[in-house]
């Protein structure tokens, strides 16, 4: 099935609405609950699926919607159709933390796009989403965004939901390290692992988690500046001081230790 071909703009810096503007029986697909506004012409209804496969049956659909469940996504999708005769109506939507919204076209990525689990915003009617599962089960496991991942697959927009600002990378034939909870994309062609995060000091009291994720290959790959586990930390009584504190008097004293 091919996408539909939705037009859009992105609204605001900070904390971004994306506004799609859809021509008469024109769908976009959204995550429960990301919907601002929209205007008279456009009519929504709550499905089971993406839309994909218009003649999927019952078990098909109770299937697609079950594996949204393991992602940890609802385990519905809101379809928003021009039900008008003429003209443009608008829909928009945001995403559920302040962040940053980027759109990609699918059809310029044959090999779809792999997405952490609340990176997924919305898409023009006719993608498909499905699930990923990383062929490392440390990656999963110790990963901080879950063993099972979105894939997206299509040849319409797509439009990414992630924190604070989104920084994209080409790499060619590298490796990049970052932060476990700072990957919100990449491209299937890069192999993503965890890797310890420097010696036993480093692990413990600098600051940086356990594990650090590691990228290698060819490919681009997004990443987002505030993960919503670093903004609820910081927000959460003396979270922010705490951290420090805990890396610097005590990771000292401690650090001294681990050096005799």
């Amino acid at each position: 099935m091919f996408s539909h071909d939705v037009d859009y703009r992105i609204l605001g810096t900070d904390i971004q609405v994306l506004e799609i503007e859809l021509d008469p029986n024109e769908t976009v697909v959204a995550e429960a609950g990301a919907m601002v506004y929209m205007e008279e012409a456009i009519a929504f209804e709550t499905k089971m699926g993406d839309g994909s496969a218009p003649d999927q049956g019952v078990l098909g659909k109770l299937f697609s919607a079950g594996t949204r469940l393991l992602t940890g996504e609802s385990l519905f999708l809101t379809h928003f159709t021009h039900r008008g005769s003429h003209g443009k109506s608008k829909v928009a939507f945001a995403g559920p933390y302040p962040g940053t919204i980027i759109a990609l076209d699918l059809g310029t990525l044959s090999q779809g796009l792999i997405v952490q689990k609340d990176g997924f915003l919305a898409a023009a009617k006719g993608t498909k989403l499905s699930l990923h599962f990383n062929q490392k089960f440390g990656s999963g496991l110790f990963g901080g965004e879950g063993f099972i991942l979105q894939k997206l697959t299509g040849d319409g927009k797509a439009f990414v939901h992630a924190g604070g600002t989104i920084i994209e990378k080409q790499l060619n034939n590298e490796l990049l390290r970052m932060d476990t909870g700072c990957v919100v994309a990449f491209e299937p062609s890069l192999d993503f692992s965890v890797a310890r995060a420097g010696g036993l000091k480093s692990m413990i009291f600098g600051g940086e988690g356990l594990l650090l994720a590691t990228l290698r290959g060819t490919g681009r790959v997004w990443l987002q500046s505030m993960p919503i586990k670093k903004l609820i930390r910081a927000l959460s009584p003396g979270g922010g001081n705490a951290q420090k504190e805990s890396g610097g008097v005590l990771g000292g004293l401690v650090g001294g230790l681990l050096d005799e």
